[in-house]
This record gives C-alpha cells, structure tokens and sequence, in this order.
C-alpha cells in the first residue's frame, strides 16, 4: 500500500495542504486533479450513452441508466488499469483500494450531469446533430465537475479516494 502512496503523491505534487476537519491535511489542487481525472472517464461512458440512447430514440430515464453504467466502467477502467501498472496490484487489489471513492464521486457526477443534460432536453433531442445535445452537454460537464469537486476535496481529506 505504501508505494501506492509513493506514486500518488509524486502524481499530486507541488501543491500546498489546505488545513482539512479534523487535522487532515488535502489541497485544492489536488482535488481539482482527482476530479478532473474523474470527469474524464465519466464524460467518455456519459458521451457514449447518450449518443446511443439519442441515436436509438431510448426513453430518457434508459439513456441515464445507460450513460451512467458506461460512465462508471470508463471511469473505473481509467483508474484500475494505470493502479495496475504503476504498483503491480492485482484488479482484485486495484479494485479494493479505489471502489469507494470513485463510487462516490462517479455517482455525483453523473447524478448532476444527468440532471442537467434532462432538463436542458438534451437527450431528448432527436439527434446528436442537433445543437441542443450539444449545449445540455456542454453545461452537464462544467455542473458535474463544480458538483464533484468539494466531494472529491471531502474523500481526499477523509482518505477515501487519493489523487491518480
């Protein structure tokens, strides 16, 4: 565990620790990094679903769901995989020690994104060649990184998630 700790902190480095409750030390750089790292994945399985679900004229509520899974299994791909290289843990290692965290922060990122994204109509749309899929995306994306980040400056402080 420990060189998983090594290898997170030289991905985080030179930033300065906020004080945090309970005598935690995290940064907002740090955290801005953690989510910025999540919003990636969950945008690929997010944009992926959507397109499908907007595509395929799914109901709305599919297309969360669909969206959503794709977005926890982009999101967790992009975190268990490079773990798994930089530390030599098994999946089933890699698994244990990011899961919690990354439920966390994927399930606030998508809840807010897909909030957004149905109330803009942009998946209900009728194609993704319209701007108004592309707009509901772009305001889903920006709310769902602001909605993660004190969420992910909480896990960090908490040690339940740790910079990628």
């Amino acid at each position: 565990m420990s060189q998983h700790h090594d290898n997170e902190e030289s991905c985080c480095h030179g930033d300065k620790p906020m004080s945090h409750a309970h005598g935690k030390a995290t940064s907002f750089g740090t955290a801005a990094h953690a989510t910025l790292h999540c919003l990636t994945g969950c945008v690929i399985g997010e944009m992926v679903g959507l397109m499908i679900g907007v595509t395929l004229g799914l109901h709305p509520y599919i297309t969360m769901g669909l969206s959503t899974a794709l977005a926890y299994i982009s999101g967790f791909s992009l975190t268990i995989f490079p773990l798994m290289r930089r530390t030599g843990f098994t999946f089933k290692s890699a698994l244990k020690t990011i899961w919690l965290g990354e439920v966390i922060s994927i399930g606030v990122m998508e809840l807010v994104m897909n909030a957004v994204d149905y109330h803009m109509g942009g998946m209900r749309a009728g194609s993704i060649f319209t701007p108004l899929f592309w707009q509901a995306l772009a305001v889903a994306v920006p709310a769902g990184y602001i909605a993660a980040f004190p969420v992910n400056f909480w896990l960090i402080g908490k040690e339940l998630k740790r910079c990628h």
